[in-house]
């Protein structure tokens, strides 16, 4: 793992790097067309193929696929919702619409905490509405012991990888609902179309259909997905910074990881390990972010993680900011000086 970015004298800041993303942030209506339809028919049918496969190890593995091209069509989704592609589509409306129902995250909750998230990226005041919640350390101290245990809970490798009950079942369903059920409905009815889907495939197929056809691929396209989210704005070296001292530049290129992956896993999650790029332009589509990176000199040197477990676990157990460290810790440097 590459723990520093660095910035160069003379190397583009603020608004002038922005508009240098601009010309990557045009999409080619053809090209995202056929990722959208070709991305929606392979999902189709690895989820027919949980179904008609009788073969258990088979069924395990359809159920795998299912679940890594929700994660794909679920950048998709993320990318239509910031107008990087498809915008003013009555249809791609229609699709990405009932997607966000399928995959427990309704655009009017996605959409609103996405967007603080993309505004408040790395400012340590963030409450963490759409991303995980971060204390400084003085902050996390001056806490009661079961405020401290509810904060770590949050933050605790479980809870990010059980992001199919945590975070898109209660976070995003029930939560959501219940503090706001005439703004959020339709969050609570994409929990009951998800538990009916359930119940249908229980009472054709019994457990076997259960577990292979939903509530696997459930698990680990929204544990993959929450953990991308989390690690791609929490890793060793990552900057935070307070609200008066935040720039949105350096919060892309000093807060927001490149999370390399081999060209399969870079398939499935739609080149979104591309975040430092993404952070700098949202209106990038999915299918540009290399090239833009290639293109604009001063995001090719990021901060580097990847998937292997000593870079997953170095991820997993940073808890808090010090300041005086100017780094993110765990808890064994939490209690000392």
């Amino acid at each position: 793992m590459k723990t520093s970015a660095t910035t160069e004298p003379g190397m583009r800041r603020g608004r002038d790097l922005i508009l240098a993303s601009l010309p990557y942030a045009k999409e080619n209506k053809a090209k995202s067309w056929y990722y959208t339809l070709s991305t929606m028919i392979l999902l189709l049918m690895a989820f027919a193929a949980t179904l008609i496969l009788t073969y258990w190890p088979l069924q395990l593995l359809s159920g795998v696929i299912f679940g890594l091209m929700m994660v794909r069509f679920f950048i998709l989704y993320h990318d239509y919702n910031h107008r990087a592609i498809l915008k003013n589509s009555r249809l791609a409306k229609v699709i990405m619409t009932s997607f966000g129902l399928f995959i427990l995250a309704p655009i009017t909750i996605w959409k609103r905490t996405h967007d603080h998230h993309h505004c408040n990226n790395s400012k340590l005041s963030n409450s963490g509405i759409g991303s995980y919640p971060l204390l400084s350390r003085n902050c996390f101290l001056q806490l009661s012991k079961k405020q401290q245990n509810l904060y770590l809970i949050s933050r605790h490798p479980l809870t990010i990888f059980m992001g199919y009950l945590s975070l898109f079942i209660c976070g995003f369903g029930i939560k959501t609902f219940m503090q706001s059920p005439k703004k959020h409905w339709d969050s609570i009815l994409a929990v009951i179309i998800h538990i009916t889907i359930a119940v249908l495939l229980f009472n054709h197929g019994g457990v076997k259909a259960l577990l292979f056809s939903w509530i696997g691929p459930f698990i680990v396209s929204n544990g993959l997905g929450a953990y991308l989210f989390y690690a791609q704005h929490n890793f060793p070296g990552a900057k935070f910074v307070e609200n008066q001292d935040w720039d949105y530049t350096q919060a892309a290129m000093m807060s927001t990881s490149f999370l390399k992956m081999g060209p399969i896993m870079r398939w499935f999650t739609g080149n979104i390990g591309y975040h430092h790029v993404h952070h700098l332009n949202h209106h990038i589509p999915f299918y540009r972010l290399r090239e833009a990176m290639a293109g604009i000199p001063e995001m090719q040197n990021p901060i580097v993680t990847t998937f292997y477990p000593k870079d997953v676990m170095a991820c997993l157990k940073l808890k808090v900011w010090d300041p005086t460290r100017g780094k993110l810790i765990g808890l064994k440097e939490i209690s000392s000086p």
